[in-house]
């Protein structure tokens, strides 16, 4: 058997490969980590665990390394709007492997009509998936919790919450609920086949809400103020648009999932926004 995780040194990926190797009856011989530099996982190799090098960009790199895979994890790579060709290279790499289970770190709702900018590669990852006659599960990861310290600390720093995301609300999540969820799926078996999970956070938040948790002010403001004022605090002009579309996203409403499926999955309750503000010492509540 073996248990697959691309990505394996990103954040996403590591974190989930250390919490399979520290699931009970997981063999650390049967989980394999694949990434573009193997030497950033010498730690989890001593761990026992296989580390191959693949690259979502060199299609010929993958046939060894999904080579034996049982079930898959497909951790959705950092180029939005470019992604979809590797992603459609390791989708093909893990089917011809012989993979019994393909699981992938999707968005929540990535339908036509959603404005987020990563929605398109997601949902044509999603189809390639089903396309490919492999049982599959998606992992609809909720925005990260984890970005919400800088913009804490920014909306402490200057008193104001400036976002827009107008009325709407989201349900924030943190990469280590994100991280245990997956190992559970990687660890579990056809349970999970043809299952689409939401991967959210416990509560449903508002702009207000966050601006209460930060100690600051809420300012609403629209896309093209919002765009501005991320590239005036340091953000890459090209970066600012994919922010833009998620508050514009929850603002109309695609982002407002929220459940059980965190403890579903790995019997523990997901993090709040204010716990992990709390633990990073940030927000209303830091000492």
């Amino acid at each position: 058997m073996s248990l697959i995780i691309t990505g394996a040194s990103g954040h996403l990926g590591r974190r989930t490969a250390e919490l399979l190797l520290d699931t009970e009856g997981v063999d650390a011989a049967d989980v394999v980590l694949i990434t573009r530099d193997p030497s950033k996982l010498d730690d989890l190799a001593a761990r026992g665990a296989r580390v191959r090098r693949g690259d979502f960009s060199e299609p010929s790199s993958l046939g060894a390394a999904f080579a034996g895979a049982t079930r898959v994890l497909i951790v959705s790579t950092d180029v939005v709007g470019a992604r979809m060709a590797g992603h459609q290279a390791a989708i093909d790499a893990a089917t011809a492997a012989g993979a019994r289970l393909i699981a992938y770190t999707s968005l929540p709702n990535p339908v036509a009509e959603n404005p987020a900018g990563a929605a398109a590669d997601h949902r044509a990852t999603e189809e390639a998936l089903v396309a490919s006659g492999v049982a599959h599960t998606f992992l609809r990861n909720a925005l990260y919790n984890e970005f919400r310290i800088p913009e804490a600390q920014a909306a402490a720093a200057s008193g104001t919450f400036h976002h827009n995301m107008g009325d709407g609300v989201t349900a924030y999540v943190s990469r280590e609920d994100c991280a245990a969820a997956a190992a559970a799926v990687l660890a579990g078996g056809d349970e999970h086949a043809g299952k689409a999970y939401d991967i959210t956070g416990p509560e449903l938040l508002s702009g207000a809400d966050l601006a209460k948790l930060y100690g600051a002010r809420e300012s609403r403001v629209d896309d093209d103020a919002f765009a501005a004022g991320l590239v005036a605090a340091g953000l890459p002009e090209a970066v600012a648009p994919l922010l833009v579309s998620f508050g514009r996203a929850i603002r109309e409403g695609y982002l407002d999932q929220v459940s059980g499926d965190v403890e579903a999955l790995t019997g523990r309750a997901p993090r709040s926004v204010a716990e992990v503000l709390a633990a990073a010492g940030v927000g209303a509540g830091a000492a």
